[in-house]
């Protein structure tokens, strides 16, 4: 069983940058495909990024998110800049466990209780 938390949501306007840190934990982070989702009100839980060998991202924060892991810390995290009003959601944490370049749901057997996000116009 793998536990995810995730931390560093909050408030901040447009333009403006956070951090978003997921704390893993197990013995074999390091063969885990870690990623971000997000869910917006009333919208269905999207792919951000992922990060097996190197990072995968959805086009819509393609050059504005930066995913990145340690394997010895078991975390990853997500760098925002950029932020626009449309980042608004709640951030969930996932892990695979197998390494690849997953972009569904559905490949993901562990999930966080998620963070939120809200940018300000």
């Amino acid at each position: 069983q793998v536990q995810l938390v995730e931390s560093g949501g909050g408030l901040v306007q447009a333009g403006g940058s956070l951090r978003l840190s997921c704390a893993a934990s197990g013995r074999t982070f390091s063969s885990y495909t870690m990623a971000w989702f997000r869910q917006a009100p009333g919208k269905e839980r999207e792919f951000v990024a992922a990060i097996a060998w190197t990072g995968y991202y959805a086009d819509s924060v393609k050059g504005r998110f930066t995913i990145s892991r340690d394997n010895a810390k078991n975390t990853v995290w997500l760098q925002m800049s950029s932020l626009k009003p449309e980042d608004t959601a709640v951030y969930y944490c996932a892990a695979a466990v197998f390494l690849g370049p997953y972009y569904s749901d559905y490949q993901y057997n562990y999930w966080g209780q998620g963070t939120q996000v809200t940018v300000s116009s």
